[in-house]
């Protein structure tokens, strides 16, 4: 009873803090003054400036002085502190609090909406909504506002998370007041994300699609602040915006980095939500520079007690949960400011635990508290009035019994706008909240990793990534693809990364030597058609163009895949958009560099390719209805002879002068076709479309560089071969739909026979696997020589490619790019034993099975040390299968899954 009435009386006396000067009393007013003075207190104004026995005094919402020998001005109330603490109240520069949840599209199914729903002057697409300001809709949640309380918060950012440019956010206060006392800044950030969330449009449907659509926003945005022919309530806004800190939400490490690259682009800078795994790629991550929010919502160890079912589980996923404690350290070690977020906890109880977690894994207490307070405050700019404990600062303060980031501290009260929130009563131990204290068995339930990290951070991983090596490969087997043919007892010199020499009885001082008496040398595989090594989507099909859309953006340095293609002695891949539409996007040429970065994957120099696509996948007509358009074949053709008419009127408009031409993405892709700069893949299968698309070719002078598949390549031979359009096709495939009905094993050995430019693609990861064996298909069918067959896969693909001086062939200068065979490259027993790219082994068959045995060692070892956190108590979850997406032409979206049966790579 005397503890209620103690508590009546602080929140009588504390009503005046929270008057609302426009809002009528029903009743008689209650004005009081609210001053309160904490006495012999251990005060931590900031993370660098702490006072001892100190006295702090408030006057209604503010800090009114802070000292160690300050004296109590008359009628303030004093509340002596008996050597507790006092902090200031910790800032969450990332929440959902009091918004609705973040809403996501559920339809299932292909859409037919092109344009957005929404009624008035706004953006085309509902995914681009920056008139949305959450301060407008916020609504305080007291019951939510309590539990951030228990934990030391008093102030929040409330981020609308719906949508890829979301509008505003808003800075609140966790009083128990109206909106109207709690809303601190109401336009506090910008905000972005990857996400179309609840949109209904069609587009985009894949992440290469979202990273256009905000790439063409920014676009727009710059040609609308110079032109009055239209009047645009999104693009207004996202203008007006530009001078808000900007925050971007990205899931995972390489979606940090994809951000980042659009902010250089146009000169912005984001403050960057992360998923938590930034220490993966921790030197990729500092180097771009920007300021990070980082979450705690480290992943519970598995349940590995079932065999069946923990033999699902990856390396990835178990090297995860010991490392991710570890990120926030990481983090702060390499130099990067970050702030904290309990953002994305199951329970928001969790985060003390959490957080000493991360401090037990090399977080710094000085970096703990200002990452969630000076930190926070400065990142959405209330620092003038919330962060410290600084004179004439909003009176926002926790008092606890020990120092905050001690195990047995208890957060006794938090103060938020000068009003008191008792959590635990200080002669009341017995009653600690678990949301106040840190369990300490929970929290040292875990060591530091001393595992060193491995690059990628998947099986079969290197702890350090392969060099470039001076190799002397000495008397093999040598298939050069140059008029010396094939060179018996030869040796090959690599230096530097490019082939330095290709004879016999060669000499290279300082060369490590490599027997490889009985083997066989090729230049490495090139892949003219692959989907590898691509995240978020393959396909951006819901419109009839999606020529704006990047591979670029969205390769995946982790994919397993470039692993184990380069075990079937793969080089190079051609990363193509899919076939969903007659105009797909950009493609990118890449060398299987393992462990590389993503950018570094990629060729910089060159000719540039685009994908279209020809037949059955392109007008979609048996999918079904609403679908967009084509839906004809007539449809196709049609689509091709607009898109070219309109980037000619586009190309004219741009070298104008004066002209403001809205700068369209789409179109310039087509342009740099018309100009020579990038070149056509094109899908094709049925005769007809072929000469189709070779006679608006002409007509609007433009140029295709090749077919692929093309499995009625050998009807058209003629035609291709006077226009010089090289084919790319499959060994052996047909009959597997309607459109290769008529497709046969010789259509390889025809148009090779006619004089064009022939190779062999796989449109599979595994068949890449193995495009050896598929090359001397063609020995099989038709009986094209092995040399010849063997240029299918390497040599004519590099052509095609426009890439023959670089790759393709042994020939001193050239990449050293090549594989070590076992046996004739062509036979179905030849294994690759050494792939090099660029002089570097990716590959090593002897490498890989060291890497084997350690991995189970690893494995055995990580499972171990989850048993022992589940016997210590702690929280764990059932093993669930990691499921990887085989992509080909056809594929839609990034929603299903392929389940890899084979469980972890490291079992293979």
């Amino acid at each position: 009873m005397k503890k209620t009435l103690f508590l009546l009386a602080f929140a009588l006396s504390a009503m005046h803090l929270c008057a609302q000067q426009t809002y009528p009393v029903n009743g008689s007013y209650d004005i009081r003054p609210g001053l309160y003075a904490f006495t012999n207190a251990n005060i931590v104004v900031s993370a660098s400036r702490a006072i001892t026995n100190g006295t702090m005094l408030i006057k209604g919402q503010t800090i009114q002085a802070v000292g160690s020998d300050l004296a109590v001005p008359k009628g303030y109330v004093v509340i002596d502190l008996k050597g507790r603490f006092i902090y200031p109240s910790l800032i969450d520069a990332f929440t959902g609090y009091g918004l609705p949840d973040a809403a996501r599209n559920v339809s299932a199914g292909r859409q037919s909406i092109f344009l957005s729903t929404k009624r008035g002057a706004y953006a085309w697409n509902e995914a681009i909504r920056p008139e949305t300001n959450a301060h407008t809709f916020f609504a305080a949640d007291n019951r939510a506002a309590a539990d951030l309380r228990k934990i030391g918060f008093g102030t929040v950012h409330a981020v609308n998370r719906d949508g890829i440019v979301r509008g505003t956010s808003t800075v609140v206060t966790l009083s128990d007041d109206k909106e109207n006392i709690t809303i601190l800044k109401d336009r506090a950030a910008a905000n972005f994300s990857f996400s179309k969330g609840s949109s209904q449009n069609d587009y985009p449907t894949s992440l290469m699609g979202s990273i256009a659509l905000l790439r063409q926003t920014y676009y727009d945005g710059l040609w609308y602040s110079k032109q009055t022919s239209e009047f645009n309530i999104s693009l207004q806004e996202f203008n007006r915006q530009q001078v808000l800190p900007q925050v971007f939400e990205a899931d995972g490490w390489q979606n940090v980095l994809r951000a980042h690259k659009i902010a250089k682009e146009f000169g912005r800078s984001y403050l960057i939500k992360t998923s938590g795994d930034e220490y993966q790629r921790i030197d990729a991550v500092k180097a771009i520079g920007s300021a990070l929010i980082v979450p705690l919502n480290f992943v519970k160890a598995y349940d590995v007690d079932d065999t069946l079912e923990s033999r699902h589980i990856t390396l990835a996923q178990m090297k995860g949960w010991e490392m991710a404690p570890a990120n926030p350290g990481i983090v702060e070690k390499a130099g990067i400011q970050f702030a904290i977020t309990g953002h994305g906890l199951d329970n928001i109880k969790d985060f003390w635990m959490n957080l000493l977690l991360a401090i037990d894994h090399g977080l710094s207490k000085k970096q703990a508290l200002l990452a969630l307070t000076e930190i926070p405050a400065a990142m959405i700019g209330v620092s003038d009035k919330v962060g410290t404990l600084d004179k004439g600062k909003l009176a926002n303060f926790i008092i606890t019994s020990d120092s905050l980031f001690t195990r047995a501290n208890v957060i006794q009260e938090n103060w938020v706008q000068g009003k008191r929130h008792i959590l635990v009563f200080a002669d009341d131990s017995a009653k600690k909240d678990s949301a106040s204290v840190a369990p300490a068995t929970l929290a040292a339930a875990m060591i530091r990793p001393r595992e060193p990290m491995i690059y990628p951070f998947t099986a079969f991983g290197n702890t350090t990534v392969p060099t470039m090596e001076h190799v002397l490969l000495r008397n093999a087997t040598v298939w050069t693809n140059e008029q010396e043919g094939v060179l018996q007892n030869a040796d090959v010199l690599i230096q530097n990364g490019r082939i330095s020499a290709v004879g016999k009885a060669l000499n290279a001082s300082g060369a490590r030597v490599i027997d490889a008496t009985g083997k066989h040398i090729t230049p490495g595989l090139i892949d003219e058609h692959s989907h590898i090594a691509g995240t978020g989507g393959i396909n951006e099909g819901s419109q009839a163009s999606s020529a704006e859309v990047r591979m670029a953006d969205i390769i995946n340095s982790e994919d397993i895949n470039i692993y184990r293609q380069l075990a079937g002695g793969v080089t190079t891949s051609h990363i193509l958009h899919g076939s969903a539409n007659p105009v797909g996007g950009q493609a990118q040429l890449i060398k299987l560099r393992w462990g590389k970065l993503p950018e570094e994957l990629k060729y910089t120099d060159g000719d540039h390719f685009i994908k279209f696509a020809l037949g059955e996948n392109v007008k979609q007509s048996n999918f079904g209805t609403g679908v967009r358009f084509p839906v004809t074949r007539m449809g196709v053709e049609q689509v091709f002879v607009d898109q070219f008419t309109r980037a000619k009127a586009y190309k004219e408009a741009m070298t104008q002068k004066g002209s403001n031409v809205r700068r369209d993405l789409e179109l310039d892709a087509i342009v740099e076709i018309l100009d020579n700069k990038r070149f056509i893949t094109c899908h094709s299968y049925v005769q007809s479309e072929i000469n189709m698309l070779m006679k608006v070719a002409d007509s609007l002078g433009f140029r295709i560089n090749t077919f692929t598949h093309i499995l009625e390549g050998y009807k058209v031979a003629d035609k291709m071969k006077a226009k010089g359009i090289n084919a790319s096709t499959f060994s052996d495939w047909w009959a597997y739909k309607m459109e290769v009905a008529e497709a046969i094993p010789y259509n390889g050995k025809i148009m090779h026979n006619v004089g064009i430019t022939t190779a062999f693609n796989s449109d599979d990861a595994e068949m890449a696997r193995r495009l050896n064996q598929e090359a001397g298909k063609a020995v099989l069918y038709g009986g094209v020589s092995e040399t010849d067959a063997l240029k299918f896969v390497t040599l004519n693909p590099a052509r095609m490619l426009h890439i023959d001086d670089r790759v393709g062939s042994l020939k001193p200068g050239k990449d050293a790019d090549l594989v070590v065979w076992s046996d004739h490259p062509l036979s179905i027993y030849a294994k690759a034993e050494m792939t090099f790219v660029d002089g570097v082994a990716y590959w090593d068959i002897d490498r890989d099975a060291q890497l084997r045995r350690r991995q189970l060692e690893e494995r055995e070892r990580l499972m171990g040390k989850m048993k022992e956190s589940k016997n210590k108590g702690n929280k764990t979850q059932r093993p669930q299968a990691q499921r990887s997406r085989l992509f080909h032409c056809e594929s839609i979206g990034d929603e299903f899954y392929e389940e890899d049966l084979k469980g972890d790579h490291s079992h293979e």
